[in-house]
């Protein structure tokens, strides 16, 4: 076994490590989620956690960690016998990112629990990371069938593995620890709210820290026990700050004051639940037991809202995490007040309590940050008449076409209808297309190919009834050989790649139309977040395309390129779609079961060159020679409308729909496949 960093010798982040120091104090704060880029010793500083954890009493011979003095009635291995228990460290149990369902909650041996009644089951992860560190290194990669396991066995402090009748048990407590890069995508909401703490880590910028960083790893590489061990007593006098603190954790005080504040806090930065509240409570206690008092004070309410508040305010995955400090000091003083003066005037409480802050700005949840009032476009567009230009001219006079105009706010985002790939994928599971996948309604069976994953018992039961006198039996019980075992084929739904093509130029650059048509495509950005897409943009204007997102599952990165996207310049249509086609000819080879769908965002004109709308017709070919799925989102506006954009997606062999259509509480229809390339044909 490697030996670890010493979790002293780390440099700096110093949120972080107070972060994991106060859930080794008190596990039942919840978890640390660390956020920040790569590079940042997050991963170091959680394997170095490990060493510091106190030891775990557990049953002798027990796979599931049970404690001796109150084991788990339902585990597997037991009953348990009284033994004295014996000694050991707590684990860090590490989930790979890629692990299947039977490597987490464990798996049975289904052939001998249809044959024999017997569950033998094989433990998993959660077994193994029982009263111990369950550690996800890029949790927010994790995919949706692990992420709800989690949300399961970290709700109910059990993990259950339920196969076609056959049911085990057994109980699966940890500390969860995740580490992300947040340009790589965000958390669902549910398993974001399960971690109990949050902490941005980010390198430092001064470059004393800096050398002191590099001079201590390269002295760890070259001699990794040696230099451990020059660090030795530093870890023996943390570990014992940690053992005292959770000796005295039982004797802290939570006050009825602090409470309040805590209550206040949360009404004020308007959190959902009730679990902020505990969290803070808890945090607040381990604070102190962690300074060595008996008795919460306001400056450990104040700590625990910085660790436990900002990721429980996001509304979506456009809001930045973090809390407005001066809210946040407001608020507390507010409290304190208001209790001072409850105790002065109890015949005549306050009925409004304290905290309240007229709704003013600053961390509030509930509005998105787009949502400002002058970002509502207008209905009508009278200053942006559309005139068709000829092939090779210029654009018409009265256009704004020519000098780069500045970046214009985006309307308030509202939910769209859902655009899908036609046909049956086999891509990573999500939420848009129908795919083949190993979760979903069942639609048949088949041999299994490896390990058997999900039985189809009808269709075993099936193949095994012809053979039962052949093979002697006698009894109630179904003879079964591997060889009559059958997989169930599943269909669900799996995520794509939404790539956006976004027409920037001149004729798109009145105010009110931009600000109109980034308001849509952040409402389509927010519905590919909870579709479980990956996301690129592709923009183009006066001579060239650029991509301005490489395909990622960060849509915030993508909603902060179209923010500040600028507009102006004449129409390269046909260069946007040939970027578009070398960026899925890239992605086919990188993912080629993960399915594109191009979304095209433009009033359909093309200007610029020679034969600007021929060139564009046949880049719109190309993609639908290649089968690449597509909608075409026609900003046209004005009593006069040419069609362009209808041309333009029948070249493309998708659909086109309006800027009012694709509201998802709109009265004109939709068709939800979009049509593929060809088969239009």
């Amino acid at each position: 076994m490697s030996t670890p960093y010493p979790f002293t010798a780390i440099v700096g982040q110093d949120d972080l490590r107070l972060g994991l120091l106060l859930n080794a104090v008190s596990p039942a704060v919840g978890g640390v989620l660390v956020r920040g880029e790569k590079g940042t010793a997050k991963s170091t500083a959680v394997r170095a956690l490990a060493a510091l954890m106190p030891e775990v009493s557990v049953v002798p011979g027990c796979r599931f960690s049970c404690d001796p003095g109150s084991p788990d009635p339902a585990c597997p291995d037991g009953p348990h016998a009284e033994a004295a228990g014996v000694s050991r460290a707590a684990r860090t149990v590490e989930l790979p990112v890629g692990a299947s369902e039977d490597r987490l909650v464990g798996a049975l041996d289904i052939e001998r629990a249809l044959s024999e009644g017997v569950k033998a089951f094989e433990p998993g992860l959660l077994a193994d990371a029982h009263r111990g560190i369950l550690y996800v290194d890029e949790v927010n990669l994790l995919h949706d069938h692990l992420v709800d396991l989690l949300l399961d066995a970290a709700a109910m402090g059990a993990s259950y593995v339920e196969r076609e009748g056959v049911s085990v048990r057994h109980a699966a407590r940890f500390l969860l620890v995740g580490t992300m890069n947040p340009e790589e995508g965000e958390l669902r909401p549910q398993l974001l709210d399960r971690f109990g703490l949050t902490v941005e880590v980010a390198a430092s910028r001064d470059t004393d820290e800096r050398v002191e960083v590099v001079r201590r790893r390269l002295a760890y590489d070259d001699d990794p026990e040696g230099f451990a061990g020059r660090w030795a007593e530093e870890e023996s006098a943390l570990r014992e700050r940690i053992a005292a603190a959770r000796a005295l954790l039982p004797r802290v005080v939570l006050g009825d004051a602090v409470l309040r504040q805590i209550a206040a806090t949360c009404a004020a930065f308007e959190v959902d639940g009730m679990r902020a509240d505990i969290v803070m409570a808890r945090t607040a206690t381990a604070l102190a037991a962690w300074a060595g008092r008996e008795e919460v004070t306001a400056d450990d309410v104040r700590q625990a809202a910085l660790l436990a508040l900002p990721h429980r305010r996001r509304r979506n995955p456009f809001d930045a995490p973090g809390l407005d400090e001066d809210k946040l000091d407001q608020t507390l003083d507010e409290a304190a007040g208001d209790q001072g003066q409850d105790k002065n005037n109890d015949d005549d409480p306050d009925p409004d309590g304290g905290g309240n802050d007229d709704g003013g700005g600053g961390g509030g949840g509930g509005v998105p940050p787009q949502a400002d009032g002058d970002r509502t476009p207008p209905q009508g567009e009278s200053d942006d008449t559309p005139s068709q230009a000829p092939e090779g001219t210029p654009d018409a006079p009265g256009r704004s076409t020519g000098a780069e105009q500045q970046p214009v706010a985006s309307a308030e985002p509202f939910r769209t209808k859902m655009l899908s790939v036609p046909g049956l994928g086999e891509g990573a599971a999500g939420r848009r297309s129908r795919a083949r996948t190993e979760h979903g309604r069942t639609t048949g069976a088949r041999r299994p190919q490896g390990s058997l994953t999900k039985l189809h018992l009808a269709a075993t039961v099936q193949a095994a009834a012809p053979h039962q006198r052949a093979r002697g039996r006698s009894g109630r019980g179904l003879v079964v050989r591997r060889d009559d075992l059958r997989q169930a084929t599943r269909e669900g739904r799996e995520g794509n790649l939404v790539l956006f093509v976004v027409d920037a130029s001149g004729s798109m650059a009145a105010r009110q139309r931009m600000s109109a048509v980034k308001g849509a495509v952040l409402s389509l950005l927010l519905d590919a977040y909870q579709r479980r897409d990956k996301v690129g943009l592709v923009t183009f204007r006066g001579k060239d395309a650029e991509v301005a997102l490489p395909p990622t599952s960060s849509v915030d990165a993508a909603a902060s390129r179209l923010e500040s996207l600028p507009t102006g310049g004449r129409t390269p249509l046909a260069t946007g779609l040939l970027k578009a086609h070398d960026v899925l000819r890239v992605e086919r080879l990188r993912d080629p079961s993960r399915r594109p769908l191009l979304v095209v965002v433009t009033d359909g004109r093309a200007t610029g060159g020679p034969e600007p709308v021929a060139l564009a017709g046949r880049a719109a070919r190309l993609h639908r020679s290649e089968g690449t799925a597509s909608v075409v989102v026609d900003c046209e506006s004005g009593y006069v409308r040419l069609g362009l954009a209808g041309e333009l997606a029948r070249e493309l062999g998708g659909t086109a729909v309006t800027l009012d259509e694709l509201r998802a509480d709109s009265i004109a229809g939709l068709v939800k496949d979009v049509t593929a390339a060809g088969r239009a044909a």
